[in-house]
């Protein structure tokens, strides 16, 4: 028995007006309860108190005056939307959810993915139409919070500086703990954009919360606070990212975006729970580090050379290798910088998109909700796209739909966690790529690492110990001819160490730059790639193409007294 006959043998409506009913339903394709409310056939407390009969679910009449936003948020603002569906309490196991439609398998399909998604088990009621209305105003309210936070923040941001904290000898510390959290907050993001820090990490501990700031890929202590405003910190940065408040179980990730001096900086936000309380990390994208010139970014002139010619190709296969934090996403971002002009489409698929790039359509991956990169890039081909740039390469289905892409007429860059460039052969070989497929595919692969550059105000020239000089002339003799005759080595012989200035912070180090290796595809490679080589006979391909190596790279910059010996050393396979 369908809903609209239940009505009927309730004698609620006669036969010939469920006749016109479902006529009238299916010409429209709107809902049996909408229809009956717009001809004012039935109250709209009577009607649905009948569907909670007739479903054997219970009718909720009497809504809650306000609803914490923190339990509105179990349910994103879309999803309530779309399904009609709303949070309205919540239990240690269980959250009560008011459903319009109990009925819709595609409404219940979304609601049980949410509550394993949040570890709760849905206990569904059934609410009317004008009052899920009303329930979504509370989203409005909720974003209302979020929007007076963001607004506070930004005033804050906006101060003086708080006469520019510099939180040294304790003046900082005491100022801080002074102020009321929100301050708290905002002198914490401050100083982490105006120290040029990649990440903040606020972490408890014992017995006080620690922050520290990485700058130039190395953790600093920064400032220290008393253990009983972590809490309130926490919840402030929640507020802001769009989090859960009240839930300190489980890791949560969210971002916000804030102006300051004039340019908008994004900040991403996870959460994970210690046994001392929950750690923030929070990332600091800064567009005016989104990306750089080419030549800004470490490569020699050669390596400069080849990039070029590779982004001009009209298809193929760019690779950036490297592990987590070497830079890949900034060397992509550089190369989007060149490729986005006004005649082609440009689409990436990123996790996250960590910089915003004019003219670019970026579309943000969504594991939780199957929007994988593979889902993805079936999807962006049928954008008519001339540009792809896929954020990182990770299983078999995505390396195949990325091949298959740069074989039919798009360039596609992306990432492999690969140690090397030649390590990204046997990689994709290993993911199921075939062999004869890699070499038509493939143009170029970017190996990369990160290191620090020497202050140029602070740094000091230093005599080298026999064992140091003796490795540094190993790898300069073993470059390429061509490399080589261009090099002019110190006499007598020197390098360059860190010393430490007010300009540097006293580390001796400011800013990074790139050390780069880069393997071009050649034909006399691709067929050795068929040949299932070994790794020794692809590195004799790679110095018969004269590339020059990360090890090298480094030692070149070591001698112009652009980074320490000790940088390379951390980065590379090399050891004295």
């Amino acid at each position: 028995m369908s809903f609209l006959q239940f009505l009927v043998h309730e004698k609620k409506l006669t036969l010939q007006q469920a006749e016109k009913l479902s006529q009238e339903q299916a010409a429209s394709g709107s809902r049996l309860e909408e229809i009956v409310l717009q001809k004012k056939l039935l109250p709209e407390e009577e009607l649905f108190e009948l569907k909670g009969r007739f479903l054997e679910v219970s009718f909720t009449k009497q809504l809650p005056e306000m609803i914490d936003p923190r339990i509105l948020n179990l349910i994103p603002f879309e999803t309530a939307k779309q399904y009609q569906f709303v949070a309205l309490e919540q239990g240690k196991k269980e959250m009560k959810v008011g459903m319009v439609y109990p009925e819709d398998l595609q409404a219940q399909e979304a609601l049980r993915f949410l509550g394993r998604q949040n570890g709760l088990q849905p206990q569904i009621s059934l609410i009317s139409l004008s009052a899920f209305s009303h329930l979504l105003n509370y989203y409005q309210t909720a974003e209302r919070e979020v929007k007076e936070a963001l607004s506070s923040l930004e005033q804050e941001l906006a101060k003086e500086s708080t006469k520019k904290l510099k939180l040294e000898k304790g003046v900082g510390e005491r100022v801080i703990t002074e102020a009321p959290i929100i301050k708290m907050v905002a002198v914490i993001l401050r100083e982490g954009v105006e120290g040029e820090a990649s990440d903040i990490h606020i972490e408890p501990t014992s017995q006080q919360l620690r922050i520290r700031f990485r700058v130039d890929g190395v953790l600093h202590s920064s400032i220290f606070l008393p253990a009983q405003v972590q809490a309130a910190i926490v919840a402030r940065i929640k507020i802001l990212a769009h989090l859960r408040i009240d839930e300190t179980r489980i890791p949560q990730d969210g971002r916000f975006s804030t102006h300051y001096r004039e340019r908008r900086i994004d900040f991403r936000v996870a959460t994970f729970p210690t046994t001392l309380g929950e750690k923030v990390a929070i990332r600091i994208l800064d567009p005016q580090h989104a990306y750089q010139n080419l030549e800004k970014l470490g490569l020699l002139k050669g390596q400069e050379k080849l990039l070029q010619k590779a982004a001009e190709l009209p298809f193929g296969l760019i690779l950036a290798t490297g592990p987590t934090g070497s830079g890949k996403t900034t060397t992509l971002y550089s190369l989007l910088r060149i490729l986005n002009t006004e005649d082609v489409n440009v689409v990436t698929l990123e996790d996250p998109v960590e910089y915003y790039i004019e003219g670019v359509n970026q579309s943000q991956i969504r594991p939780e909700i199957d929007y994988t990169f593979n889902r993805g890039l079936r999807q962006v081909v049928r954008q008519d796209p001339d540009i792809i740039m896929v954020g990182e390469i990770r299983d078999a289905e995505t390396v195949a739909l990325a091949n298959h892409a740069s074989l039919t007429g798009h360039l596609v860059l992306s990432t492999l966690h690969t140690n090397d460039a030649i390590g990204a052969i046997p990689r994709l070989i290993d993911m199921g790529l075939p062999a004869f497929l890699i070499g038509p595919s493939l143009k170029v692969i970017i190996a990369q690492r990160l290191v620090r550059k020497l202050c140029p105000r602070c740094r000091k020239k230093a005599k080298a110990s026999p064992e140091e000089k003796k490795l540094i002339l190993e790898q300069i003799d073993s470059l390429p001819p061509k490399a080589r005759e261009k090099i002019t080595l110190p006499s007598p012989f020197f390098i360059w160490e860190p010393a430490g200035c007010p300009k540097c912070g006293s580390s001796g180090y400011k800013g990074r730059i790139g050390l780069f290796e880069i393997l071009e595809m050649t034909d006399r490679l691709a067929n050795l790639i068929i040949s299932q080589p070994t790794e020794e006979k692809l590195r004799e391909e790679s110095q018969r193409q004269e590339m020059v190596t990360m090890a090298q790279a480094g030692m070149l910059k070591v001698i112009q007294g652009e980074t320490s010996l000790a940088e390379v050393l951390r980065v590379t396979d090399i050891h004295l």
